[in-house]
């Protein structure tokens, strides 16, 4: 805090940066268990949802009320190639 009471220098651990390691292996795994490989699902971002939502999020907290929050997934081949893409909510 400086001499107006105004923060001056912070340090902050955004749990959204600190977990993403974690988040990306529990989505792989859900990928591993829920995708065929072919096609993009509600189910499968329903899945995707869930492992998101574990690590308490509060960007996507904020949509708890609407039940299901807005959400993008790309299914990507080996050569880099757009197979599938699925949208739910609006951003």
């Amino acid at each position: 805090m400086d001499e107006n009471d105004q923060v001056a220098r912070a340090n902050l651990i955004v749990s959204t940066t600190h977990n993403n390691h974690a988040m990306n292996v529990a989505i792989r795994e859900v990928a591993r268990q829920y995708l065929d490989g072919h096609k993009i699902t509600e189910g499968l971002l329903n899945h995707i949802e869930v492992a998101v939502r574990a690590f308490g999020s509060v960007p996507f907290l904020r949509h708890a009320r609407d039940r299901k929050m807005p959400l993008e997934v790309q299914l990507v081949d080996a050569e880099g190639t757009v197979v599938d893409t699925m949208v739910r909510g609006s951003k």
